[in-house]
């Protein structure tokens, strides 16, 4: 560890020290009795371990903030900042470091939180030595497995991946928040050689969370998603304010958007937009979940939206949602399009899509068009409206389409 591997030895826990006699680990010991901390202290430096102390959360925080810890042992009922506030800051900057509870008042509602939370381990006082010794010294190699693992993986093996406890998934969820932004990709009519709409696509420069989808997933683990769909929405009201389309916006609706008041409120965020603005409800939301789906949509519609399907053939709901909410516009899922030059199959499922689109007076558009071979086959299929790479890839602003 440290770049001295070769030259480690071990202390009799198994934990590895400097070639010097140095300690190599370092724990970091938390408690607002300053005797209670001392022991501690005096009984990790006895075993090889390098040891700092802090007496309360907010120094812990500090401390820990300024460089890596190994361990954490901490008290849990501190005050100011408790050890559950402590292991939420400590998450915001180190997603590893184990985190090791001790109290004197155990209580069942705070053991749940901390193992909801991420700790390794929670311990009763008066804790022995050895007992201690022993769980840091597995935290200890619990931590330079995920070290190791998180060093012999690529960056982009790691973006997107699930972060396992709560409070790490709170701290990149609140990162991600924090560098969220709104992309527009354009949807263009080919007869016309015009941009029909733009298309919003949620974005944040948060590493672990780049995939929308998995932003989403955390949300829903955290209880989240209705937050994250009005802070979107906010979003997505400033680009209209402040740098108006020159066509509509179609705008991601989560199933839990539909149930948010905010979404039907006067004073909601896109409601004085609601003319240039499309819902894409997908067709992967459970719909038959969602309570008096069809008199909320009334009320969008009242309020100016206009309603489109999203990923038409790639859930499970078939052809019921166009029953359950008669859009005005229905976009084909891109499994459908890609290799469609080449595919009969995918040629006549589309082509009856069309067709139907066509008798119901719904507007199609395909989804996902990275060829040229694909944009003729759909032209020659009967569509028209088209979105994909081909045209432009999601940027900031309103891309220009490649409409050669």
């Amino acid at each position: 560890m440290q770049g001295k591997a070769a030259a480690a030895v071990t202390n009799g826990h198994g934990i590895a020290t400097g070639e010097n006699g140095g300690a190599a680990t370092e724990v970091l010991v938390v408690d607002d009795e300053p005797v209670t901390a001392r022991g501690y202290a005096r009984a990790l430096s006895a075993a090889g371990y390098k040891v700092s102390v802090a007496h309360d959360g907010r120094e812990a925080a500090a401390l820990a903030k300024g460089k890596p810890f190994d361990v954490i042992v901490s008290d849990i009922a501190m005050p100011d900042m408790d050890g559950l506030a402590l292991l939420r800051t400590v998450r915001e900057n180190d997603l590893d470091v184990p985190m090791i509870f001790m109290t004197g008042s155990p209580a069942l509602e705070s053991a749940l939180q901390a193992i909801e939370y991420g700790a390794f381990r929670y311990l009763l006082k008066p804790v022995a030595p050895e007992a201690m010794l022993e769980v840091v010294a597995r935290a200890v190699r619990v931590h330079r497995l995920a070290r190791v693992r998180r060093e012999a993986s690529a960056v982009q093996e790691l973006e997107g991946k699930p972060i396992g406890d709560r409070a790490g998934l709170e701290a990149r969820f609140a990162s991600a928040v924090d560098k969220l932004w709104v992309a527009a990709q354009p949807i263009v009519s080919w007869s016309g050689r015009r941009i029909f709409a733009y298309e919003t696509l949620l974005r944040t420069d948060e590493p672990t969370l780049r995939s929308p989808i998995d932003f989403f997933d955390t949300a829903e683990r955290l209880g989240k998603a209705a937050e994250l769909g009005r802070i979107i929405r906010r979003k997505v009201a400033g680009l209209l304010r402040d740098t108006p389309p020159p066509a509509h916006l179609f705008v991601n609706l989560h199933p839990a958007d539909l149930e948010d008041p905010e979404l039907y409120a006067e004073d909601g965020a896109l409601t004085p937009y609601a003319s240039q603005v499309v819902l894409e409800i997908t067709e992967r939301a459970a719909l038959d979940r969602i309570h008096e789906l069809q008199s909320r949509v009334m009320r969008l519609r009242a309020l100016g939206y206009r309603i489109a399907i999203d990923d038409l053939g790639a859930g499970y709901a078939g052809l019921t949602s166009f029953a359950q909410l008669e859009p005005e516009v229905v976009k084909v899922d891109m499994s459908l399009v890609r290799g469609i030059d080449s595919s009969a199959v995918k040629q006549k499922l589309v082509r009856s899509i069309i067709s139907l689109c066509t008798e119901l007076g719904i507007q199609l558009v395909a989804e996902g068009i990275e060829t040229v071979a694909e944009r003729d086959m759909l032209i020659l299929l009967g569509g028209d409206l088209c979105q994909g790479y081909l045209f432009a890839k999601p940027g900031r602003g309103y891309p220009e389409p490649n409409m050669a």
